[in-house]
């Protein structure tokens, strides 16, 4: 499915996260913000940890196996 470290960016690819309990890891330009499951998504935000992070400014990292 996903290896450790693949960028995700898709709503598909959101939706397997979710969908799997795979836990996704955030950063904003090279800083790691957060790490946990996706709850929510929309065509702007991530909601992770009851926090939404923004599509456009954040990247999110898949982390199976975390």
């Amino acid at each position: 499915m996903y290896s450790n470290g693949d960028h995700i960016s898709e709503d598909g690819q959101f939706q397997d996260h979710m969908e799997h309990e795979v836990p996704v890891q955030i950063y904003l330009e090279r800083n790691h913000r957060d790490i946990g499951y996706v709850e929510r998504f929309t065509p702007s935000f991530i909601k992770v940890n009851s926090t939404y992070y923004n599509r456009s400014l954040y990247t999110f990292v898949s982390r199976p196996g975390y």
